[in-house]
């Protein structure tokens, strides 16, 4: 039992090594997905983007997933309620409304918003872990590692002041990114009650073609208002990156993130977004960055840092966890 004890003590840090490490990886991920999002604003409707991606995701996932499908059928019918509402939150309605935002408000009051997501994603694992046992707690660390982290995104979006963000210009498309949000925090701290018996592949097949059945009906609505769309270089390539990248393997390492080290630890990693926006813009946009941007990355990063670490108890330094 003590050597038990003792392995399991010694494999923790591997762990949260790992579950972080593929938290920043869907976040790095994500981060080209609102890039790409913005460039199909003008060529691909909202709901053609979201419906198409999901589909390219399930071609993706589904050589890999099909037999665990096979294999874990009676324990996904038995779950049927729970992955239709997973999926409904983070396929059908997360992407879906940021694409929807991106038509009517500005990347700057887009990355404020989206700021919002580690808080509520810390708030929703907090409310739903008291139903359970196992409920992690934030403590005064995380705490402070969010505010920097949060003070350093809102001085990035107010140009050197976190004050600005209050004289911002508000549009339409603020609530559906703030919608967005909501779902997405949702989602993540759903995850924290995912049924052991579902692999992680299975659980992705089944919440991406729930999630795309389910955007069915405005798609073909959609089609019939706005009509199609061209198959071009300039969205067929950008399709094919969000559906394989931004959804299979993004989605597949946060969820595994989320696994090995909570809700609440792997969105802290979360604020590192528009750090990752600023550098993918500048490498491969051109755009400059400025003094204020760095020290406000240097902020984020710094809270994340503090977020993320996992604080040694009495218990884990003498072996008795």
């Amino acid at each position: 039992m003590a050597v038990l004890e003792r392995a399991r003590t010694h494999r923790t840090p591997s762990a949260q090594s790992i579950g972080l490490t593929l938290a920043l990886t869907a976040t790095v991920v994500w981060s080209g997905n609102f890039v790409i999002a913005r460039a199909l604003h003008d060529t691909v409707p909202p709901v053609q983007t979201a419906f198409w991606r999901w589909i390219i995701a399930l071609l993706a996932v589904a050589p890999l997933a099909l037999p665990q499908v096979r294999a874990q059928w009676p324990a996904i019918r038995r779950h049927l309620g729970f992955l239709t509402t997973a999926a409904l939150l983070g396929v059908t309605l997360f992407n879906t409304l940021i694409y929807e935002a991106g038509q009517s408000t500005s990347a700057t009051n887009m990355a404020m918003i989206a700021a919002a997501s580690p808080m509520m994603i810390a708030l929703f694992d907090l409310i739903g872990g008291r139903r359970s046992e196992g409920r992690e707690k934030l403590g005064g660390r995380r705490v402070a590692g969010m505010v920097l982290a949060l003070l350093g995104v809102l001085t990035l979006v107010g140009k050197g002041s976190p004050a600005a963000v209050l004289h911002l210009d508000f549009a339409t498309g603020d609530l559906w990114m703030l919608a967005a949000t909501v779902a997405f925090a949702g989602y993540s701290a759903l995850l924290r009650r995912r049924p052991q018996e579902i692999g992680g592949l299975a659980f992705l097949f089944m919440t991406f073609a729930l999630g795309a059945a389910m955007l069915l009906p405005a798609y073909a609505v959609s089609l019939g208002v706005q009509g199609g769309f061209a198959l071009t270089a300039g969205t067929v390539g950008p399709l094919l990156y969000i559906g394989v990248l931004s959804s299979a393997v993004a989605y597949f390492t946060w969820n595994k993130a989320i696994a090995l080290v909570g809700a609440a630890r792997a969105g802290v990693v979360y604020y590192l977004q528009p750090v990752c926006v600023a550098l993918l813009s500048l490498a491969v946009l051109g755009e400059g960055v400025g003094l204020t941007q760095v020290v406000c990355m240097a902020l984020i990063v710094a809270g994340v840092a503090l977020g993320s670490v996992r604080r040694q108890t009495p218990e884990a330094a003498d072996g008795r966890t």
